[in-house]
C-alpha cells in the first residue's frame, strides 16, 4: 500500500511541477512512478468513480482515484518481479491485469487488494487485453515468445494458443476485433466472435518498426479499422475492409519543422488513443509532445508545447472528459541521455472540447 505518512493529498504543500516540466499547466498526478511509465488505463464505464492505473519499469502498478476537480488520491500499489509492460481492466472494473517482464500476468483484485498469477509465457509479456464477448470472457496476452494466448481465469492452462510470425510488439482489442503488430513489421487482424481466429494478415503501410496500434470505430460504433504508429514519426490509418482504397492513408507527426540544411529530427510515435465519444485521436511521441487529430477531416486539432522528456503513454477516461499522458524517459536516445534527476510525471487534461471533430459545434 502507499505509505500513509509521507503523502500529502490535501493539495497544500504538494510539490508542483516546474513550468518547464508542465508547460500545458495540466493537473499533476500525485506520487507518480519512480521509473518510466509503460502503461496507462482508466477504469471502465461500469464504475461510477474514475480510477487510473499506471504500470512502470519500477516493477510496480499504481492506482489512483481521480476526482472531478482533477485531484488524484493514491489508493494502492502492487509489485511484480520485473518491469511492467502492460495493464488492463476487466469490464466490470473489479480487477486489473498486470503483464510483466517476469513472463507472468497477475490479476489484481482491487476489493481484497490481493494478486494471483493468471497467465504465463516463455518470455516477457508485452500486451494484455480483456475480451468480453456474448459467449465468453477471457484475457488475451501477447509475448516476445511469439505467441498470443487466451486465458479463462478459472483454469491454469490457456484456452487457446496462436503462434505469431515474430515477437508481439503491440496489440489492441475492441470486440469483435483484435490487431497485433509484431517485430519484422508483421500485422495480423483477428476476429473474436465465436472463438478467436486469424481474419487476415495485412501488408504494413509503414516502412519502419511498429510501436503502437489502436482500433477505431465507425459512426455506428463498430470497430472498423486501426491506427498504427511507427518509430519513424508516422501514423497509418487503415480500414479492415475499405470501401475505397483512398480511405487508407498515412501522415507524419512528432517531427521538428526542419533545421538549417533541410534536416528534420524524427521521433517515435509512442502511443495512440481514440476518443471514446468523438472518435478523434491523440498521438504522443519521443519529442515530448502530444497532438490531437481528426482523421476524417485529416487535420490536426491541437498540438502541445514540448515537455522536458518524451511522452511514453496516453489514455482517455471512459466518458472522454480526461486525457492522461505520462512524461518519462523512453530510452530512444540511449542511456547517455538518461537523467536520473528528472522526475516522471503523469498529467491529466480536461479534453472534451479540444477533441471535438472539425466542423462540429
Amino acid at each position: 500500500m502507499f505509505s500513509q505518512g509521507g503523502l500529502n493529498t490535501s493539495g497544500f504543500g504538494t510539490t508542483v511541477a516546474p513550468n518547464t516540466a508542465n508547460p500545458m499547466k495540466d493537473y499533476e498526478v500525485t506520487s507518480p512512478p519512480d521509473d518510466s511509465v509503460s502503461s496507462l488505463a482508466f477504469s471502465p464505464p461500469a464504475l461510477m468513480q474514475n480510477f487510473l492505473i499506471a504500470g512502470s519499469w519500477d516493477n510496480n502498478v499504481r492506482c489512483w482515484e481521480v476526482e472531478q476537480s482533477g485531484k488524484t488520491i493514491p489508493k494502492s500499489m502492487q509489485t511484480m518481479q520485473g518491469p511492467i509492460l502492460d495493464v488492463c481492466w476487466t469490464d466490470d472494473g473489479t480487477k486489473v491485469m498486470m503483464a510483466s517482464c517476469d513472463k507472468q500476468v497477475k490479476c489484481w483484485d482491487l476489493a481484497s487488494n490481493q494478486t494471483v498469477q493468471v497467465a504465463a509465457h516463455d518470455a516477457p509479456v508485452k500486451t494484455c487485453h480483456w475480451i468480453k464477448s456474448p459467449t465468453y470472457t477471457c484475457l488475451m496476452t501477447g509475448s516476445w515468445d511469439k505467441t498470443l494466448k487466451f486465458w479463462d481465469l478459472r483454469t491454469p492452462q490457456p484456452m487457446m494458443t496462436i503462434s505469431l510470425p515474430e515477437r508481439c510488439y503491440c496489440a489492441d482489442v475492441d470486440y469483435p476485433m483484435a490487431v497485433v503488430g509484431t517485430a519484422g513489421r508483421g500485422l495480423i487482424i483477428y476476429q473474436l466472435d465465436g472463438r478467436p481466429q486469424e481474419f487476415k494478415r495485412v501488408e504494413s503501410p509503414l516502412k519502419y518498426q511498429h510501436r503502437c496500434v489502436a482500433i477505431f470505430r465507425d459512426k455506428k460504433k463498430q470497430p472498423t479499422g486501426f491506427a498504427l504508429g511507427s518509430v519513424e514519426g508516422r501514423v497509418a490509418i487503415q480500414y479492415v475492409t475499405p470501401s475505397n482504397p483512398k480511405e487508407n492513408f498515412t501522415f507524419k507527426c512528432h517531427r521538428t519543422n526542419g533545421a538549417p540544411g533541410g534536416y528534420q529530427d524524427i521521433y517515435a510515435v509512442n502511443d495512440i488513443a481514440f476518443h471514446p465519444i468523438h472518435g478523434t485521436l491523440a498521438t504522443v511521441g519521443s519529442d515530448g509532445t502530444f497532438s490531437f487529430w481528426d482523421k476524417d477531416a485529416r487535420t490536426k486539432l491541437k498540438p502541445s508545447e514540448v515537455m522536458e522528456q518524451p511522452i511514453t503513454r496516453c489514455a482517455f477516461s471512459a466518458n472522454g472528459q480526461i486525457f492522461a499522458y505520462a512524461v518519462s524517459y523512453d530510452w530512444s536516445k540511449g542511456h547517455e541521455y538518461y537523467n536520473p534527476i528528472k522526475k516522471n510525471y503523469i498529467f491529466l487534461r480536461s479534453c472534451f472540447e479540444e477533441l471535438k471533430p472539425r466542423g462540429s459545434t
